[in-house]
Order: C-alpha cells, then sequence, then structure tokens
C-alpha cells in the first residue's frame, strides 16, 4: 500500500493535535507534560488507514518555545496540513511554519481552518481570506482550503478525501539513494531494549540488516522493524519507520543521528551551501555570526563564512556560505537544512547543501570556489561529479567517495560516472577519466602527464648514464597526494602512448639511450676486468677502482659506470657493495651443480663445504650462499643447504 507522511504546521493552540486525533483515533501527545498543560511539546505520531493508501502523521508543536523540536519532524515530510484555527486567524507560528514549508522546498499541501464551530460564517470568511493572501504564490496557492470541526466531526470526510488526492499525486521516493533514517526518538521498551524512529527518507530497512550509527561510527543490527505499529519484514522509504536495535545503549543516542549502511556515509564539520534569507529576517546574516542550523532531525550551532565581497546576505537576498559545525553531523548534498539565530531563536534563513565535505577556503581562490558552486548548484549529476572530482585534485575519487557526498547507491555512482566520461568523449564540460578505480579530471590527469614526462627528460639530462628515474623517487616528488592508482595510470598511459618505458623499478624515457665516450668505454673495461681478475675474492669498491688506475677525481662518475655494468648484467651484486663478475658466479653454480649430481639424492653442502668448493673464506662464503638462497639456487636445511635442481 502506498504511504505517505503528512506534517502539521501552524500556531499554539490552534487544534493541532485534535485535528490529527480525530482523523486517526489515535492521540500524538504522548508525554505526561503534555496531557498536564495542554500543549504539544515534542513531536507525535499516528497513522491513517484511508484504503489505497497510509497516511502517517508527524504532528509538531506550535509554541515558539518549542520549533526546534518542530523541526526535528518535518524534515522528511511529503506534504504539510497547515492548521489555522477560525477564531484567531493567521497568527506569528502560523507565519513562521509556513516559511520552514517553503525553506524546506514541501511541494504539496492542503489549508485547515479548525474550530469552525466557535465563529460565524462572516469571520470565517475574513480568515479563509487571510489564509489565501497567506499562501499566494506559494507552493500551497490554489491548494484545498477545507473548514473542519473536531467537535461536530464537519468537514472531516472532505478532509479525508482531500488527503487521498493530494497522495496520488505525490511522486515516489526515488530509489536511487542509500538507506537513511535520521533519528527523532530513541527509548527502550520492555522485553526488546533500545527503539529509535524516525522518517525513512531513503532505501529500506530489514530485520537483521547491518547499519552503521553517525556520527558516533557504531556498528549496530536492526532486530526487528515497524511501521505504523506493526512488525514488518522491511520498512521502505518514505514510512515512519521505528527500529529495535542492538549493539549500543539508548544513553549513547540523540535525536539528530542517523542510521545508515556501514561505511557509506561520513559526518562533516564544514559544508558548502546556497544560503536564502528570509525577507523577514531581523538583520543580514554576516560572516562570523553563530547560527543554529536545523539539518534532518539534527540541531547544531556553527559558525558562518559568507563568501561575497560584502561578507553579508541582506534580507530577501541569496548567497554561497561555508557553514563550520561546532560538532560533527550527517549531511548530502542537494539536502535542505533551515537557519535560526542564535539568541532570540527564530528562523531567518534556509538553504541547500552543496559541497557536505568542505574544506576551509582561501580569499584568493574565491573566484574558482564560486564558480565551482554555482556548477553545483545549476549542473545535472554527471556535472556535479565532475566538479566534486575537479576539486579533489590529484586524490581523487573512488565511488565510496561520490557516495558519502551524494548518498547516491552503487548503481546510480556507476551509472552517473559512466555518464560523465562519455561526455569527456563527447567534448561536454564533465571531464573525468577513470584511473584503475579513482575518478580524476581530465585537467588533472593530463598535469600529472606532463610533470611526469618533464621530470624524466630532467633525469636524463642530469644522469645521462644512469638506466633511468627511480619510480619510488617520481612517486614521492610529484605524487604524494595521489592514491597509488592514479601513479600507476598515469605510468601505464605513457606507456601506452610510447612516451615512456617502464621496467620494475625505474622509469625512462623511451628514446634514451646510454652511450658512452670512448673515455669512458675505456673506464667500463677497467672496471670490469678488474671485479673479472678478482675472480671469488673480489675486493671491495674502492680497491677495485684503484686497481684499474682510476683516479680519486674521476671516483664518483666511475660509480655510474659500475652502475651501467650492473644494469647490463656483467657484475652482479651480491651484498651491499661486495660485487662479483658474471662469469665467475656463472661459474660457481657450474660448481655446485656438479656438487650436487655428486651428492644425489640429499644434494647437500654446508658451509665448509662451500668454502673448499668455492675456494674461498667465510667472508665471501657466507653472503655467496645468502645470494644463492635468494636466487633460489639453494635452500636452506638446518646448518646446511639443499642444491636446487633446475
Amino acid at each position: 500500500m502506498p504511504s505517505i507522511i503528512i506534517g502539521t504546521a501552524g500556531h499554539i493552540d490552534h487544534g493541532k493535535s485534535s485535528l490529527v486525533q480525530a482523523l486517526t483515533g489515535k492521540d500524538p501527545d504522548r508525554l505526561p507534560e503534555e496531557k498536564r498543560r495542554g500543549i504539544t511539546i515534542d513531536l507525535g505520531f499516528a497513522d491513517l488507514d484511508l484504503g489505497d493508501v497510509r497516511v502517517g502523521f508527524v504532528d509538531v508543536p506550535g509554541h515558539e518555545r518549542f520549533v526546534k523540536n518542530m523541526l526535528a519532524g518535518v524534515h522528511g515530510i511529503d506534504a504539510v496540513a497547515l492548521v489555522i484555527a477560525a477564531d484567531e486567524g493567521v497568527m506569528p507560528q502560523t507565519r513562521e511554519h509556513f516559511e520552514i514549508c517553503r525553506l524546506l522546498n514541501v511541494q504539496q499541501g492542503l489549508v485547515v481552518l479548525t474550530k469552525t464551530d466557535l465563529v460565524e460564517e462572516e469571520l470565517l470568511s475574513l480568515v479563509r481570506a487571510e489564509a489565501e493572501e497567506l499562501v499566494d504564490g506559494s507552493f500551497l496557492e490554489g491548494a484545498p482550503i477545507i473548514p473542519v470541526s473536531v467537535r461536530s466531526k464537519i468537514g472531516l470526510e472532505e478532509l479525508r478525501a482531500a488527503l487521498r488526492q493530494i497522495a496520488k499525486v505525490i511522486p515516489e521516493r526515488s530509489p536511487d539513494f542509500v538507506t537513511r533514517l535520521p533519528i527523532d526518538r530513541a527509548f527502550t521498551m520492555k522485553g526488546f531494549g533500545v527503539v529509535v524512529t524516525g522518517t525513512l527518507v531513503s532505501g529500506d530497512i530489514a530485520a537483521g540488516d547491518e547499519l552503521e550509527l553517525l556520527p558516533i561510527g557504531r556498528r549496530v543490527r536492526a532486530r526487528g522493524v515497524q511501521v505504523h505499529g506493526a512488525l514488518v519484514s522491511r520498512a521502505q522509504s518514505g514510512q515512519r519507520t521505528a527500529v529495535n536495535l542492538a549493539g549500543v545503549e539508548v544513553s549513547e543516542i540523540e535525536r539528530g543521528m542517523t542510521l545508515a549502511p556501514i561505511d557509506r556515509l561520513l559526518p562533516t564539520q564544514i559544508i558548502d551551501v546556497e544560503l536564502n534569507v528570509l525577507p523577514t529576517a531581523p538583520r543580514a546574516i554576516r560572516t562570523r555570526a553563530r547560527l543554529r542550523v536545523h539539518l534532518g532531525s539534527a540541531e547544531l550551532l556553527a559558525r558562518i563564512r559568507v563568501l561575497n565581497n560584502r561578507g553579508e546576505v541582506a534580507p530577501g537576498e541569496s548567497g554561497f556560505a561555508q557553514l563550520r559545525f561546532e560538532s560533527p553531523v550527517v549531511a548530502l548534498h542537494d539536502e535542505r537544512f533551515i537557519i535560526r539565530s542564535y539568541s532570540p531563536a527564530e528562523t531567518i534563513a534556509g538553504g541547500l547543501v552543496l559541497d557536505p565535505q568542505a574544506t576551509k577556503h582561501r580569499g584568493r581562490e574565491m573566484a574558482k570556489i564560486l564558480e565551482r558552486l554555482q556548477s553545483l548548484l545549476d549542473s545535472e549529476r554527471p556535472g556535479k561529479l565532475a566538479v566534486f572530482v575537479a576539486a579533489a585534485g590529484d586524490q581523487g575519487l573512488r565511488a565510496s567517495d561520490i557516495a558519502a557526498r551524494t548518498g547516491w547507491n552503487d548503481e546510480v555512482v556507476m551509472q552517473v560516472a559512466k555518464k560523465a566520461q562519455q561526455a569527456t568523449i563527447a567534448g561536454e564540460a564533465a571531464n573525468i577519466i577513470d584511473a584503475d578505480g579513482v575518478l580524476v579530471s581530465t585537467e588533472n590527469s593530463e598535469r600529472l602527464l606532463r610533470i611526469t614526462i618533464d621530470e624524466v627528460k630532467r633525469h636524463h639530462e642530469r644522469e645521462p648514464l644512469a638506466r633511468g628515474l627511480a619510480r619510488e623517487t617520481l612517486r614521492e616528488r610529484h605524487f604524494t597526494h595521489a592514491p597509488p592508482e592514479v601513479f600507476r595510470a598515469v605510468i601505464t598511459r605513457l606507456e601506452k602512448d610510447g612516451a615512456l618505458v617502464a621496467e620494475k623499478d625505474i622509469v625512462r624515457a623511451r628514446d634514451h639511450g646510454q652511450e658512452l665516450s670512448a673515455a669512458d668505454e675505456q673506464l667500463r673495461g677497467k672496471i670490469a676486468q678488474a671485479y673479472e681478475k678478482s675472480a671469488l675474492e673480489v675486493p671491495t669498491l674502492d680497491q677495485a677502482l684503484v686497481e684499474a688506475g682510476i683516479p680519486a677525481a674521476q671516483r664518483t662518475h666511475a660509480r655510474k659506470i659500475l652502475q651501467l655494468l650492473i644494469d647490463n648484467g656483467t657484475l652482479v651484486r651480491v651484498q651491499g657493495e661486495m660485487f662479483f663478475h658474471a662469469h665467475a658466479i656463472e661459474h660457481l653454480k657450474a660448481l655446485l651443480r656438479e656438487f650436487a649430481s655428486a651428492h644425489e639424492p640429499d644434494r647437500l653442502i654446508d658451509v665448509p663445504g662451500f668454502k673448499d668448493l668455492a675456494g674461498v673464506s667465510r667472508k665471501y662464503a657466507i653472503p655467496l650462499l645468502e645470494y644463492f638462497d635468494r636466487e633460489r639456487i639453494t635452500v636452506r636445511a638446518g646448518d646446511k643447504r639443499v642444491i636446487l635442481k633446475k
């Protein structure tokens, strides 16, 4: 059965709770103090079965002192029932509640004139006219205005019919978003334990689901789920939902927390927004002002930075701003919020979240920041994704990062990313590429490509005898803020384009050659000869250079020539600066295999036996054996080695 949420709105003592009770037979006032004082203090809930649709009512307090409670419940409604008492007409909280609904972009609703049995027809006509004037030019213009009397039951059937008609035109909630339940109540129930309630704004929750309680990051399990007081296997978006939780104490839960899938949404304390200041606000909203922000079911304190040259947004105007919260909260792109002044607490503005994972802005970047925020406000989903990716710089964004900003589910993230990449091919504005699962902007990608090529070329100019630039050196110099996937993607792209050759530990330009002068060729021959002559009792590096007749002034250059001999396999590094000629190593391998053949099937050799076989002291024997272990020529077996077969 389709289900919608209707929120009541209106001044204190205008009959909101009595109206809900008359429609549903359930008293939404649940607190003893509410019964004693005869006013609604906190949120109340009731449901109405109309046969082909079920209506959930969120009954909100009308007293100005409890507007913050009203805001905790009104965030998830599909439509509003604006209640105006016929004996009083439009009052201050009527206007404030109505403005809140406009700021939250509520699109459907009706006006209910209550207590009609207390007034004459003439006064009722005046109140109707006053209501029409209030909603003129708004989403409620032309909406039904229904006079009712709870005492005499007049108008209740007409009201039920109007609610049924509203339910038919309210679109289904989008399936594009992950599960999100902003919590507006938490309590314990005997025999069940901790129970939380809220309007399930997106997704669904089933018994047994593992969820995360944000912003504290506590993992919990849904032991059971109820909708309208009845146990269900699964609650769906748009329903008033109660969830019995395991894994948390009620003392740890506060109104304003959010239930979501594990590791999908992230708390934030800085958001970029579009701000809309009410024309009735007593003053402009200025940078550094301390404000009360109502986001979802949460109320938070925040400081604002207005992102314009004046540092303020005047009444009736709109502008971009940054909100810096004093405590963490879950926020998503395109989510609406309400702002009330710190003192006295009154509604002065609302707005739209643009970047829920923003960072503090620097003044010199303001023009670019404003352009980015305007794009987030105006663009379709692929364009929005491109803006988020570009702002992430070299870090790029994974699918999980995108979901944390937008609330999109996996399927939607993949679809939007694909469209954004297709737009790149078509030459449109959404320019992003997929770097092995990390999305980066084409601009950043091209910059990293240019930097990499330039760095490799500079290295070749500085070190013409070097085989190439160490991969790790390149990564540390220019990819410290980029994930490994981006580094790999850049190298792969340059290899594919024929600009670079990537080997295990180095990268080099494809046309880089290690051409030696006649003098360097002679030097290389002397160094190789010194090691070949020494066989297995090799000198230290300095001794080898002395034996080769290389003066001290050329030692640094000679070490570069030595590296060439290592790179081309003429010399083998066995340990530190202990090098052997490849001929000597191959000869020793042959001796080992001959020894093994003569000692089948064990093929064992110990250190003394190896020393005798190689004709070397322990100084050389141990490093050589360890080298052969690494090369899988031998393998340790206690204090001996097994000589492996080819």
